[in-house]
């Protein structure tokens, strides 16, 4: 199990938001913490750590200055995502991004758009490729939300649909959206679908507040299922330490 650091950008500013709160129909946003640092900062940290994988994340419009910044300090160290198509995924390549992650592109109008995705895998290669399945729980069922996690799509996270989308990319990255900055604990159901079923790396995050969360992910992952945190981390407001992440996570590969 890897610690994946993450880097989320807001308004061009690396913030913590709850997940479930952004929406382009409401003024409602829940942020649990905005940072004085800038977003290089940040990817100098994890590359003194050799955290590699860790992901940038653009929430809206403005942020493609501070994401550059980022993949600037750590050239192939980072991943990218938000707003990634088919015109746009080869510039981060080339600025430095290890991988480019999708979702909205892949995941329109509530089903998966092959064409989109066999477009993207023939400009950035399947090893250059994230596919972003954040999702919300709905009945005990898992289904994919696109555009900042506002709209729902009719795709669930199960064994199918894994081994399927893991054929066309190098690694997953799920955000459980229901529990995603709200450090209440982690989608532990998720986590085990996870752990069972992806043919590929995976990365979860949501929800996540202490070492024992981590202890529940890397047995219910079997091993298998890195993890994000962020909220409750210190450099990012919290009271879980940093390098405590770190240390355990390392201490589990």
């Amino acid at each position: 199990m890897e610690f994946r650091p993450c880097i989320d950008i807001h308004e061009g500013k690396v913030k913590q938001i709850v997940g479930s709160t952004l929406s382009d129909f409401s003024s409602d946003l829940s942020v649990n913490f905005e940072s004085k640092q800038t977003s290089d900062f940040y990817s100098k940290l994890y590359k003194k750590d050799n955290l590699k994988g860790g992901h940038i994340i653009k929430l809206g419009s403005n942020n493609d200055k501070a994401a550059l910044d980022a993949l600037k300090a750590w050239p192939g160290g980072l991943q990218v995502g938000g707003g990634i198509n088919s015109d746009n995924a080869k510039k981060y390549l080339e600025a430095g991004a290890s991988h480019v992650i999708v979702t909205s592109f892949v995941f329109k109008d509530g089903v998966i758009n092959f064409e989109n995705l066999n477009k993207l895998v023939n400009i950035v290669g399947k090893e250059h490729l994230v596919l972003d399945l954040s999702c919300k729980e709905i009945n005990g069922e898992y289904f994919i939300v696109t555009d900042r996690w506002q709209n729902i799509t009719d795709v669930k996270i199960d064994k199918e649909s894994l081994k399927l989308l893991g054929g066309y990319c190098d690694e997953l990255l799920i955000h459980a959206a229901s529990v995603e900055g709200k450090m209440m604990g982690p989608d532990l159901n998720l986590v085990k679908i996870l752990g069972d079923f992806s043919p590929v790396k995976v990365t979860y995050a949501g929800g996540i507040s202490n070492l024992g969360d981590l202890k529940n992910i890397k047995e219910l992952g079997q091993n298998r299922v890195n993890v994000t945190v962020g909220s409750a981390l210190d450099i990012f407001g919290g009271k879980l330490p940093y390098k405590d992440v770190v240390d355990f996570c390392k201490s589990s590969i």
